[in-house]
């Protein structure tokens, strides 16, 4: 009911008097005061007027699940979302309600999480409410080897998000982060539970630094936040709402298939393509010249014999980046 009334207030941009809500909802006025009342706990402006009715005039500045669904206009992602205000990793949590038969498109998001999982084993970790920390549950019919796509494609979206929503320059740096300059942004990992010849189910978690003003001495050379970027605070839940539109145009409408339109404004947003980097094969670190993504997602680099080289997984460094 909560959400009913919030999408009544919020298309209606006036008053809207209690006995309407009622009419409309079919409750009494009674269930649509204590209604108006958890919502104001939850950090939602709704005044009131006598002979008037209510008045949505804000929305929370923090992550919460009520507002993210009013901004959210999508059909499959986020059908399902919850918000939690803490968890050790929204991935871990999202692939237990997979392993359970959560239905593809929920997504989880949480204020703050405290043992966040980056690539190559690291954590990624952030104070309450300085970084968005999302991951989106899908089950692509698809074998494993055919779900390469889904990193470089979530990618996609989140670099056009921030440009769009935030009216940044941001840029992908291959694989898996979203940078501004030559500073990490965001970062993104994709897990999958498959059998032998089908996926069950794929976890795409995304970490995107929001209100950071400072970061620890290891990282702070290489990171950056909107906040830094920008000097504003943006609306975390419209913000997210547009991460989650822009997920659903890049991955369903493309059936997670990065080819055609999609794979050239990949390529055109990516930082790694035209610079020198190095790469392990082996026991050998090889170098040579980003050149082109694969339909895959892989790395295509030119060694300095003329040959290329695809990589599709590992530590890449990337000259003047990191």
């Amino acid at each position: 009911m909560q959400n009913k009334i919030l999408n009544l207030l919020y298309n209606t941009k006036d008053y809207v008097s209690g006995q309407q809500i009622s009419d409309s909802l079919g409750v009494s006025r009674q269930a649509v005061n204590k209604a108006v009342k958890t919502l104001r706990d939850k950090g939602f402006g709704i005044e009131s007027a006598t002979n008037r009715g209510y008045l949505l005039t804000s929305t929370p500045s923090f992550l919460c699940e009520e507002a993210v669904k009013l901004f959210l206009n999508t059909k499959l992602i986020g059908k399902s979302l919850t918000v939690l205000d803490s968890v050790t990793s929204t991935n871990d949590y999202i692939k237990k309600l997979g392993s359970e038969g959560a239905e593809a498109g929920t997504v989880v998001l949480a204020r703050e999480q405290t043992a966040g999982k980056g690539r190559l084993g690291r954590v990624w970790q952030t104070k309450k409410d300085d970084g968005i920390a999302l991951s989106v549950l899908l089950r692509p019919e698809l074998a494993p080897s055919e779900i390469s796509s889904i990193t470089p494609l979530s990618g996609l979206a989140v670099c056009r998000a921030v440009n769009d929503f935030c009216m940044l320059d941001s840029r992908i740096k291959w694989p898996n982060d979203i940078i501004i300059g030559r500073k990490k942004l965001v970062g993104i990992l994709t897990e999958m539970s498959a059998e032998f010849d089908k996926v069950d189910y794929t976890v795409t978690g995304i970490g995107i630094n929001v209100e950071h003003t400072t970061f620890p001495d290891e990282i702070s050379h290489k990171a950056t936040s909107i906040l830094l970027e920008t000097g504003r605070h943006i609306d975390q839940n419209k913000f997210v709402a547009t991460v989650l539109g822009y997920l659903e145009q890049e991955l369903v409408l493309n059936r997670y298939i990065l080819s055609g339109e999609a794979l050239a404004d990949y390529q055109s947003l990516c930082a790694t393509i035209g610079r020198q980097v190095t790469f392990t094969r082996g026991n050998r670190q090889i170098s040579g010249m980003a050149v082109s993504i694969s339909q895959g997602g892989e790395l295509e680099v030119m060694l300095s014999n003329g040959t290329i080289a695809t990589v599709n997984s590992g530590e890449v460094t990337v000259q003047g980046i990191y």
